[in-house]
């Protein structure tokens, strides 16, 4: 497995990155289009390859996940995707939407400079249970320089708190979601990890 910055790939694997993105979230992404194949064309544009973060197994994207800071957007939306790939009116709810929660996430606390967002983690459906995402975001931690991590993550994600428990993480705030019953998330619980620093740090 070779862990790299997405900008330091040798060819463009945002197609990769945006199929493993929609499959990922579709539970939420399916709201906007049913056709998977019409998502893949909308998100592929907009990844921050500076921040995001892939494990590449076989030359083949196997996991993806970004570490930014307060300023910096993990991903950048253009409209004219959204139009190009799910129509005006389509097109034009998911960009408003999405720009607010994507583009510009506000957390229910302060980042400081010290502490890296972690963000759209997910893993390819052929590698799922192979341990990809916790060698990932392993890698993530121990190449960047914040001295504590966070994450949101949906209560119902059983599997991912549990992975992001053994990475060390631990849940310091959850905050309760409207409309529970349509989304089936309860509260949306936030997860710190305090780096330990190595001895003549």
């Amino acid at each position: 497995m070779n862990i790299i910055r997405a900008s330091e790939s040798e060819s463009n694997r945002r197609n990769e990155m945006s199929t493993i993105f929609v499959d990922g979230f579709y539970q939420w992404l399916n709201y906007f289009s049913k056709d998977k194949a019409k998502l893949y064309k909308t998100f592929a544009h907009m990844f921050n390859e500076e921040v995001f973060y892939t494990a590449v197994v076989d030359d083949r994207i196997a996991a993806i996940a970004a570490c930014t800071t307060n300023n910096i957007p993990s991903v950048r939306l253009k409209y004219s995707e959204f139009r190009k790939h799910l129509g005006l009116f389509m097109g034009s709810i998911a960009y408003v939407i999405l720009k607010k929660e994507f583009e510009k996430k506000q957390y229910p606390f302060q980042l400081s400079e010290k502490m890296g967002a972690i963000e759209f983690v997910a893993t390819s459906v052929k590698y799922r249970g192979q341990g990809v995402a916790t060698e990932l975001l392993k890698s993530i931690i121990h190449s960047t320089s914040y001295d504590e991590y966070v994450l949101e993550v949906a209560d119902t994600n059983i599997s991912a708190i549990k992975l992001y428990e053994k990475l060390g993480f631990a849940e310091f705030m959850r905050i309760p979601q409207k409309h529970s019953e349509k989304s089936g998330v309860n509260d949306l619980v936030y997860m710190k990890h305090v780096k330990v620093k190595d001895v003549g740090d």
